[in-house]
């Protein structure tokens, strides 16, 4: 009888566990403009701003995280390409964020189309040429009629392109501007505002990605969050990591995040699109918004 009760407990104390790891949200980390994003403080590098995200992503063991090039700033500050072979060195991956970060919706898809055509030298120049192969749009513009968004995933599909969609982002580029020039300053309590609210704003926005998700499918999906290479960026990621820790968060490869049925349509491109942010299936499915969260500080009016 004591056998059995120990391991009916035994049981029960499993099932917990699993139910409690079906329940955990689950993150991908993503990079974008790699290798320069955002004005630099005073004395800081390029090359240092790689360096430390990446301390703090293998301290915390997150799996092979895939950051996006923009090609251009390997002209514009030479100086910075060297990150991108620290980011291989790493163990992470690159993909293809265009040459020059231009908007589908604004460029016509052919000058769209050469721009990313552009940025495969470099990128081939630091993975195996039968990589997988990924892409983000800039600003997320994937076209702005629903004739130019299929003529592109054509011809993305013929190149072999998966896309990397987002599902979770909090305006972390807006923090890296204001950062830079409070350093400048010497400005202790201004950078201390910009650690709290972007603290905050993560914070606010992964709880805002899982109301949509949970009104949408009932239970979280797997997030792809949306960050960007820059100085506060940098300054900040092990206390983000912790944040999201501590929120009971687990970090998952990009792959094994788009693995879930809503990122289909991103990975097999021969498939009509579909909504592939949560906030687009929101609107197709003509469902209300939860609150969208607001930031306690602007971050643009410190230290001008």
């Amino acid at each position: 009888m004591r056998g059995q009760t120990v391991t009916r407990f035994a049981l029960f104390v499993s099932t917990l566990a699993l139910a409690s790891a079906a329940a955990a949200q689950q993150v991908a980390f993503t990079w974008d403009d790699l290798p320069a994003h955002g004005q630099l403080p005073p004395g800081v590098t390029r090359v240092q701003v790689g360096k430390q995200l990446i301390a703090a992503m293998q301290a915390a063991r997150l799996p092979p995280v895939w950051g996006f090039v923009n090609g251009v700033h390997t002209i514009e500050e030479p100086d910075s390409t060297p990150m991108l072979k620290d980011w291989r060195d790493a163990g992470f991956l690159l993909g293809n964020h265009t040459w020059s970060h231009p908007s589908l919706n604004r460029t016509p898809l052919a000058d769209w189309e050469a721009d990313l055509a552009k940025n495969e030298p470099l990128l081939q120049s630091y993975i195996p040429a039968d990589s997988q192969r990924w892409v983000r749009f800039p600003y997320l513009d994937e076209g702005d009629t629903p004739e130019k968004r299929d003529a592109a995933r054509q011809y993305l599909a013929a190149k072999h392109y998966k896309i990397a969609a987002v599902t979770m982002s909090f305006a972390d580029y807006l923090f890296n501007g204001p950062y830079a020039r409070c350093v400048a300053k010497n400005d202790a309590a201004s950078i201390a505002q910009l650690e709290k609210t972007y603290l905050t704003a993560a914070a606010d926005n992964l709880d805002f990605s899982s109301a949509m998700s949970r009104a949408l499918f009932k239970r979280d999906i797997p997030y792809v969050l949306l960050m960007h290479v820059g100085a506060f960026d940098a300054h900040m990621l092990p206390r983000l990591i912790q944040l999201y820790q501590s929120k009971g968060v687990t970090f998952v490869s990009l792959e094994d995040a788009e693995k879930d049925p809503f990122y289909a349509n991103d990975l097999d491109l021969s498939l009509p699109g579909s909504p592939d942010t949560l906030e687009s299936a929101m609107v197709a499915r003509k469902l209300p918004f939860p609150p969208h969260p607001k930031l306690d500080a602007d971050p643009e009016s410190l230290c001008k």
